[in-house]
């Protein structure tokens, strides 16, 4: 019981994070719709507001469904760690945010190079709307669905399958879980990527999963070492200091 309220408790202080990041992302993704495409949304549902919404209560959804069950899952196979800020794991957060930021801000111009239509979408993303979807959907809400849900669910998956009788979830099984997640966050990014680029080539799929897949390595990493707050408050500076660098740059 007590387990469920805690948990319930964590959903709770999800959920205005949520309410905010929901219509961040849809503003964003409308924002970066070709005029031609966005004239045809609003006419078949009238205005961009439903379509708002709509991310809204997706964002919500995923808050209630993996802050409720991943709270449970990372407190089951114990990778649940209590919320306090102490100065390695918080110093370490901000030294991976600041490296993390120079290489996701280095694609624009490694991999921005060589395939067509990263840096028009890079420059597309420094909006407000762009920017506060990163920080808070990006940083908040994925870590919620990829780490404390899913890394969690995949190591409790491992451990009854494959060693039920130890008393605790060992931990080859959470390192497994971290690296499969990984994967799974960058195959994840495959819909928007061939969005963006209308195709799958070899070189968009090193780009893809070398990028999405070695930054959710790291970040199960300082989740698994240090607990879920880290992993969101490097993976927000992230995002923040790669932002910075463009707005600077470009």
């Amino acid at each position: 019981m007590k387990r469920c309220k805690d948990a319930l408790r964590f959903t709770l202080w999800l959920l205005p994070v949520a309410l905010i990041a929901g219509p961040f992302v849809g503003m964003y993704q409308l924002d970066a719709l070709p005029s031609s495409a966005l004239e045809e949304v609003i006419a078949q549902v009238g205005s961009t507001t439903p379509l708002i919404l709509i991310g809204a209560l997706q964002t919500v959804g995923y808050a209630l469904f993996c802050g409720f069950f991943g709270y449970i899952l990372a407190d089951t196979v114990g990778l649940w760690k209590p919320f306090k800020l102490q100065k390695r794991p918080l110093w370490l957060s901000l030294l991976l945010s600041l490296i993390g930021g120079i290489l996701l801000a280095a694609d624009h111009w490694v991999f921005g190079s060589v395939i067509d239509g990263i840096q028009e979408a890079n420059a597309a993303m420094l909006t407000f709307h762009g920017i506060a979807a990163a920080i808070l959907y990006g940083g908040v809400m994925e870590e919620v669905m990829l780490r404390l849900f899913v890394l969690s669910l995949l190591a409790w998956l491992i451990w009854k399958l494959f060693c039920r009788k130890q008393p605790e979830c060992p931990v080859w099984a959470v390192i497994l879980a971290n690296i499969a997640a990984a994967l799974l966050f960058a195959a994840g990014h495959l819909p928007a990527t061939v969005m963006l680029f209308g195709t799958l080539t070899p070189l968009i799929l090193l780009r893809c999963f070398l990028l999405n897949g070695g930054f959710g390595l790291f970040l199960g990493r300082l989740y698994r070492k240090y607990g879920i707050i880290y992993a969101m408050l490097c993976h927000a500076g992230i995002h923040i200091v790669s932002k910075l660098i463009l707005l600077i740059a470009l």
